[in-house]
């Protein structure tokens, strides 16, 4: 059974920064695409970040500059460092797997940007 589970989220006041973590279970790491999606109140589930098996990485304009996603492929764990962050950064974000034609979700974490 394929897992994903995000942790990290929270409260946090503009500029300030977090690093979510998402921990992957029961598939072979190394070989998933992973990504970071995130959905804010009334808006639909948009791209923030992804990272391929092979390391190429993508990212979402409105992010470009401020976070960045990486892996560890020793701890089956995909990070999002997010810096600089901006009230409409403020979402619940979701990790994503693809393998293959599989994609698989985590159950998400809130991030609240707020003073």
């Amino acid at each position: 059974q394929v897992q994903l589970v995000e942790s990290g989220g929270g409260l946090v006041q503009p500029g300030g920064s977090l690093r979510l973590s998402c921990a992957v279970s029961g598939i072979a790491f190394s070989g998933v695409d992973m990504g970071w999606y995130r959905q804010g109140p009334g808006k639909d589930r948009e791209l923030v970040a992804t990272i391929r098996s092979g390391s190429y990485l993508t990212y979402a304009d409105s992010v470009k500059g401020r976070f960045t996603i990486s892996r560890d492929n020793s701890k089956n764990t995909v990070y999002l460092q997010m810096n600089s962050l901006k009230p409409e950064d403020t979402a619940v974000y979701y990790c994503s797997g693809t393998r293959s034609t599989r994609t698989y979700w985590g159950q998400g974490t809130q991030v609240t940007v707020s003073s």
